[in-house]
């Protein structure tokens, strides 16, 4: 035993000093083993290293403990790893009387989640000496008590557990008693006083003894309580009771004042001596005090405090029945009650971690929480299932010890929802089950996933030409259902190039709010479309953008004043027209044409006669620019008459030119006579030279012109593959402007010769101009064409060339439709020479699959023309120019 006890001894130094430390790791669990009362800052061991973790990696995997207690008694330092004592720590306090005393800790790993358990084993160290409640102990003995007679006496108790709790009793040394310790069922040990040798009360009636509690640690400890013993007289019957132990159960909810089981015991005395009084023994424990008591008189055990199941799950104690005698006998039996387990406790669920923000492109399985459930019941009582709703797209990965992971169960989106209150539901399996209800707020992070929309795919926006530079014209705007960064978006116009002149040079754009500006002033004559792109991208990583188109149409405005085409700039100011004095009434004159660079109303053309030296004499016509004789001519007319012509346009503001024609009136001035066999018969009627030489030069110049016209005819018949076709080559023609087609055809209508000059632009826009000679022009080579006449009509053409702008010839593709039906009317009245002497001025029409296109004849236009409401004011086009055309035109 000796030997025992120093064995003992050593191993408690061994733990007081520190210098051994057990752990181990069972399976995923560490342990370690420490006996109580360490100071504070006492290392238990290096935490990270049993974890496998590295110094560096504890601050930032932020390596932390979890305990399920409210006081902390350790912590982890933060540089070392290392478990280190946080204050002091009192097994008893902590365990109680337990044997076993095991310190729970949780241990989490974050960046990834992961949690481990730790035990720690708190080891008992001799720090409690045995105490006796009663320090002064009396006993009532009867003198003719027989000899081996037991009393209970107190016992003591030590906090201690195993080898350093209440190991024996010792009594001071006198000659009528000894005792005697007897263990209990639960391992208490209980000191009883045996009377050794006959008492005699008249010798000795008080005996004072020192009864002394020992433990089992090194060095050993104790304590001490008087015990005085009172000798009475006779009373030789004790009481019994029918049982030598009872036994009983209780519900752990049964309500105070609730009986569990009644004592019952007898005593042969009669008298005081047989009256008997219950009572706890004098060592029974203030547990049970505080639990029970007993009815004195009818040995009822009733319930006077609450009872739980997961704090005590049995009550063991000594009840005594004691008489009335004197000296008072008692009888002593035990009493083991249990409590029975009801399921009264809900289950607890315990959020380990705090739940991470996940992002929305978070994988399926991603961890979001740790979560810890438990029950204090037992058995069906304590087993508990976790679940989550299906509506959540979370759910629960067991883990172990009923430690779960709350992971992704499904692709997140943000956008549909931004956070979640995930509803976890605990139950148990008791009768009737209990359940807790715990929320656990889950954000979701942002992702940039959604590129920024535009409310259209295409806009149009209409501009007027002439704009002021610098004008805002339009704005867009773009969504981005995204968060943040992601969601802010800048704007701007995607660089691309027309006729090789970047579109940024054109437009300018808001890269905050999507508001365009125009960076230059438009011509609608040079420009009447533009598509502009712009593009929506956001801040987010990577960047997402989206497109739209603008389509700006130009509007026209009535900027370009009507410009004269005949007379042309070279003729002069003034026209010279001649006329004999017999014309009649109705009488062409002479026809005056001109051409308007705006398009639509801006571009109807009206003729009016503005001054005249006699205006009874003439009129124009308002459409065609006719201006003929509205009576016949008389001798008393005067011989020179000058017409003041204007030339207005339909626009708002109008815009008007003049034109002046000086018309001579000659006597014996006849009008060449357009048939031939005509001619011919009254040729015939005549006589002499000059006659003859007339119709010989007529004949050789007509014939001259039939030659030229044959080879040119052969010759644009090769050039054009076959098609018949009366050509002049610009480049052979001496006409300078490179973009322009021209077709020179010759024509006469009675006594008026002109030239029609036909042209085409490099998109195949045609267009036709008709120069009207009288006879009597200065220009009298035009009468009668020449093969030398071509060379100078070059140079009419070149003047005629400066003399309008460009927008005259070359014409973008736009798509108009006309203003109204009031312009439905016979050819013979529209704006432009009529009949043959029709001029040509602007029509085209736009369609979105073609760049450009020929406009149509009129009552083309009226029947098939996309968007049209009937015929067009403007005539037809003569002659049409195929693309990549070497300069021929095809003359009708």
């Amino acid at each position: 035993m000796k030997h025992k006890r120093n064995r003992v001894w050593k191993q408690a130094a061994f733990w007081l000093l520190g210098f051994s430390l057990l752990w181990n790791i069972t399976g995923a669990q560490i342990r370690y083993t420490i006996p109580e009362e360490l100071k504070e800052g006492f290392v238990v061991g290096n935490l990270a290293k049993d974890l496998g973790l590295d110094v560096s990696d504890i601050a930032s995997r932020k390596l932390r403990l979890a305990s399920e207690s409210n006081r902390q008694y350790f912590h982890v330092d933060s540089e070392k790893g290392e478990l280190v004592v946080n204050g002091r720590i009192d097994r008893e306090q902590i365990c109680a009387e337990s044997s076993s005393c095991l310190l729970p800790l949780q241990v989490v790993i974050e960046d990834p989640l992961q949690l481990h358990r730790v035990e720690i084993e708190i080891q008992d160290v001799n720090d409690n000496s045995p105490n006796f409640h009663t320090k002064d102990a009396t006993l009532k003995v009867a003198e003719s008590v027989a000899l081996g007679a037991r009393f209970s006496l107190e016992s003591a108790e030590d906090l201690d557990v195993g080898s350093n709790s209440l190991s024996s009793y010792s009594l001071s040394r006198n000659e009528f008693f000894r005792l005697n310790v007897k263990t209990l069922k639960d391992g208490r040990k209980v000191p009883e006083l045996v009377v050794d040798k006959p008492l005699d009360r008249e010798k000795q009636s008080v005996h004072k003894l020192i009864l002394t509690a020992l433990d089992g640690g090194n060095p050993v400890k104790s304590g001490t309580a008087l015990l005085q013993i009172f000798v009475q007289d006779v009373n030789d019957n004790e009481p019994k009771f029918e049982l030598a132990a009872y036994k009983a159960h209780v519900t752990e909810s049964a309500v105070v004042g609730s009986s569990v089981l009644t004592l019952k015991a007898s005593d042969l005395d009669e008298g005081l001596n047989g009256e008997i009084l219950y009572i706890f023994s004098t060592h029974t424990t203030e547990l049970v005090k505080r639990a029970f008591k007993v009815n004195p008189n009818t040995g009822d055990i009733t319930v006077i405090g609450d009872l739980d199941y997961e704090t005590t799950k049995s009550y063991t104690f000594d009840v005594c029945a004691k008489d009335k005698g004197y000296p008072e006998l008692e009888g002593h039996s035990s009493v083991q009650i249990d409590i029975v387990d009801e399921n009264d406790n809900a289950p607890e669920i315990i959020l380990t971690s705090l739940p991470n923000p996940v992002p929305e492109n978070a994988t399926v399985g991603t961890v979001v929480a740790l979560i810890n459930v438990r029950d204090l019941d037992s058995a069906e009582n304590g087993k508990v299932q976790l679940n989550i709703s299906p509506e959540f797209p979370f759910k629960l990965k067991p883990s172990f010890d009923n430690h779960y992971s709350l992971v992704t169960g499904s692709v997140l989106d943000r956008e549909d929802k931004s956070e979640y209150n995930v509803e976890i539901v605990a139950h148990d399996s008791g009768v009737p089950s209990l359940k807790t209800t715990k929320f656990v707020h889950v954000k979701v992070l942002d992702v940039n996933d959604n590129r920024p929309a535009f409310s259209q795919s295409s806009y149009s926006v209409y501009v007027k030409e002439n704009n002021p530079a610098g004008g805002s014209l339009f704005s867009v705007t773009a969504v981005d259902i995204d968060k943040d960064k992601n969601a802010m978006l800048t704007y701007s116009i995607v660089e691309l190039h027309l006729n090789k002149v970047p579109m940024s040079s054109y437009f300018y754009i808001n890269s905050e709010n999507g508001t365009i500006y125009s960076m230059s002033t438009f011509d609608y004559e040079k420009l009447k479309m533009l598509n502009v792109v712009v593009q929506a991208k956001d801040h987010g990583s990577p960047s997402l953008s989206s497109n739209t188109t603008i389509h700006v149409f130009i509007l026209d405005q009535n900027d370009n004043a009507p410009a004269v085409i005949y007379p042309s700039a070279v003729i002069g100011s003034v026209s010279h027209q001649r006329i004999p004095r017999t014309a009649k009434a109705g009488h062409l004159v002479t026809k005056v044409t001109a051409v308007d660079a705006d398009s639509g109303h801006n571009a109807w053309i009206s003729y009016r006669l503005a001054e005249a030296t006699d205006a009874s004499m003439f009129s124009v016509n308002l459409h065609t620019g006719e201006v003929r004789t509205k009576r016949s001519l008389s001798e008393q007319d005067d011989s020179s008459q000058r017409l003041l012509i204007e030339i207005q346009d339909n626009g708002e503001p109008v815009q008007s030119t003049t034109v002046t024609v000086d018309v001579l009136i000659e006597d014996g001035f006849h009008e060449p006579i357009s048939d031939y066999r005509k001619k011919s018969t009254e040729l015939n009627k005549k006589s002499g030279k000059i006659t003859l030489y007339l119709i010989i030069s007529l004949a050789s110049v007509s014939l001259l012109c039939l030659m030229t016209f044959f080879i040119l005819l052969a010759k644009c018949a090769r050039n054009s593959r076959g098609s018949s076709s009366c050509c002049i080559r610009r480049n052979d023609s001496g006409y300078k402007n490179p973009n322009r087609n021209l077709q020179i055809q010759l024509n006469t209508d009675g006594p008026i010769k002109y030239v029609e000059v036909l042209g085409g632009d490099m998109m195949s826009q045609s267009q036709s101009f008709g120069s009207y000679l009288s006879p009597m022009s200065e220009f009298s080579d035009f009468t009668l064409v020449k093969p030398s006449s071509t060379t100078d009509f070059t140079d009419t053409l070149n003047v005629l060339d400066a003399s309008l702008p460009d927008s005259t010839w070359t014409f973008e593709s736009q798509q108009q439709k006309p203003p109204n039906n009031d312009w439905r009317m016979p050819p013979n009245q529209r704006p432009g020479p009529s009949g043959q002497h029709r001029f040509h001025t602007l029509q085209q029409r736009w369609t979105p699959y073609e760049k450009s296109r020929a406009g149509p004849r009129p009552e083309e236009a009226g029947a098939g023309a996309v968007g049209g409401t009937g015929p067009w004011p403007n005539p037809p086009h003569r002659s049409r120019t195929a693309p990549g055309s070497d300069g021929c035109s095809e003359c009708k």
